[in-house]
């Protein structure tokens, strides 16, 4: 099979089909574009839980794998409250580099208002670099439980920040020497500095308050990945203006650079949010100086379209992010 995150017919085939959910407290449970399960046990707060592992330098892996995994939380309209890490170091590790990576562990949950509440750390043969599995948890009212239920056609499809934000960080970063080649460092620092957009739990909070319909955080498979998932699992359709995706110059440089499709590249950082009411939710995320336009509309039965002026073509299955494609 092909690096990255599986296709969606070997999800069905091959992992959906085998899985069954059989306790009533499984509110959300497995599926395509489920990137959270809601666990109800009747009273009080539901528990929401996400997973997220991610293979990436030493240095960086906790800047891209916990806001990922709170990511998940926060697009389902739960609260994150703690994370638990599971690292697997390759043998070259120095102990001096984990001490390092836990205080950036610890620095991000702060800024994120989370707790890290335990987790597993082991040297493993066999691997490069180092692989970090975050299990978020989070909590919510009952009534607040935000799936794609109430996701229906025309409604307003809003998009904060910029897509392809995190993969333009890691390219950036891992690839500076290359890019050091045609662009000036100042535009390179800028686009590895773009970590500091790379959480939705802001934009997912103020959305909720203005009575989101659903909420999908964009990550691996890009912006067109993302829209994907949304209308297959709230079955809508889509009607999209490719101009009007939001997208960093930096991005697009370095995707020129590379020969990479910017819609189709890892996107932590941004959120796609389906309301009643675009331009309200789109001022009120303004108020909290939070960017975000709206790109298009849902519609009746199946039909993804993409417009790019007078040009329309259908939005395809999502395919392996293009951050593999490097």
């Amino acid at each position: 099979m092909k690096r990255g995150k599986i296709s969606e017919n070997v999800l069905k085939r091959s992992v959906l089909k085998k899985i069954h959910n059989n306790r009533d407290e499984v509110i959300n449970g497995a599926g395509v574009g489920a990137d959270c399960a809601v666990l109800s046990f009747g009273e009080g707060y539901d528990v929401a839980l996400s997973v997220t592992p991610v293979s990436a330098p030493i240095e960086d892996i906790c800047a891209y794998a916990i806001p990922m995994a709170l990511n998940n939380i926060a697009a389902v309209g739960a609260q994150p409250v703690g994370v638990m890490l599971s690292v697997l170091l390759p043998e070259k590790a120095e102990e001096t580099q984990l001490q390092q990576m836990m205080e950036q562990a610890q620095e991000i949950c702060n800024g994120c208002g989370v707790d890290i509440i335990g987790g597993h750390t082991e040297v493993t043969a066999g691997i490069e670099e180092p692989i970090m599995t975050v299990s978020g948890i989070g909590k919510q009212s009952p009534e607040d439980t935000n799936s794609m239920r109430a996701i229906g056609p025309n409604q307003d499809i809003v998009i904060s920040k910029w897509i392809g934000l995190e993969g333009t960080v890691r390219l950036a970063r891992e690839r500076r020497e290359e890019l050091s080649t045609r662009y000036p460092a100042r535009m390179i620092e800028e686009a590895a500095a773009y970590d500091k957009y790379l959480s939705v739990i802001p934009e997912a909070a103020t959305a909720m308050k203005s009575g989101v319909c659903g909420m999908h955080d964009v990550s691996r498979g890009g912006v067109f990945g993302a829209l994907w998932e949304l209308a297959q699992r709230a079955g809508v359709g889509l009607e999209i203006d490719l101009k009007k995706i939001p997208v960093k110059q930096e991005t697009i440089e370095i995707c020129e650079f590379f020969g990479l499709n910017p819609y189709e590249l890892l996107s932590g950082g941004c959120l796609i949010m389906v309301t009643d009411d675009g331009e309200m939710l789109v001022e009120s995320l303004a108020q909290e100086g939070i960017p975000a336009v709206i790109v298009g509309r849902t519609t009746k039965g199946n039909d993804r379209i993409i417009y790019n002026e007078d040009e329309k073509r259908y939005l395809d299955r999502p395919k392996t992010d293009q951050i593999y494609c490097v």
